[in-house]
């Protein structure tokens, strides 16, 4: 089971608070229910690691952190999640997200872009595409991260009510191969 196996691996926090190089935000990380994996803190960990990796900042996973503890979401979670958008997905994502926002100002997109990693590039091109692609950004990691929190609390209820049904059930058979 999942559970069991992040249980394994995930630190107590007692051992957090005693990392002397987190100082001031141990006693914060020591929290039990960033380590916990339960209905709530599981989707809190979807929406806010599916918002994060859809905005392009270069900061994704310290965000996805800061807001994991103070919404008490699973942090783990929250940073494996924004590893989504990585080197090879990051590309693909962000235009997604620039095309949506070049749909939402109704600004035309430009297909005639050739990325280049320079100062001249960035300064001259990105005053064209920063609003549409942080617009479309911001659009897709919300219904990002509320679909993803309505799907897992979905989800999780689901999967419950199921596994009783189904003790239900064995206990029924057991009672009826014992008469």
């Amino acid at each position: 089971m999942p559970r069991k196996f992040f249980k394994k691996y995930t630190p107590h926090p007692e051992r957090i608070r005693r990392i002397k190089g987190l100082g001031v935000i141990a006693h914060l990380l020591a929290n039990p229910s960033l380590w916990h994996l339960h209905r709530h803190s599981v989707a809190k960990a979807f929406a806010n690691g599916l918002f994060w990796m859809a905005i392009p900042i270069p900061s994704q996973m310290l965000a996805a952190a800061v807001v994991s503890i103070f919404t008490r979401a699973n942090l783990p979670l929250s940073i494996v999640l924004v590893w989504i958008s990585n080197p090879f997905t990051m590309a693909p994502i962000f235009y997604f997200n620039y095309r949506i926002g070049s749909l939402l100002v109704s600004h035309p997109p430009r297909d005639d872009l050739k990325f280049e990693l320079s100062w001249h590039w960035i300064s001259t091109t990105l005053g064209d595409l920063w609003l549409p692609l942080y617009l479309g950004s911001l659009i897709v990691g919300g219904a990002l991260a509320i679909s993803s929190y309505v799907v897992i609390h979905l989800f999780w209820r689901w999967h419950v009510s199921r596994t009783w049904e189904k003790r239900i059930h064995m206990r029924r058979q057991s009672r009826s191969e014992n008469d």
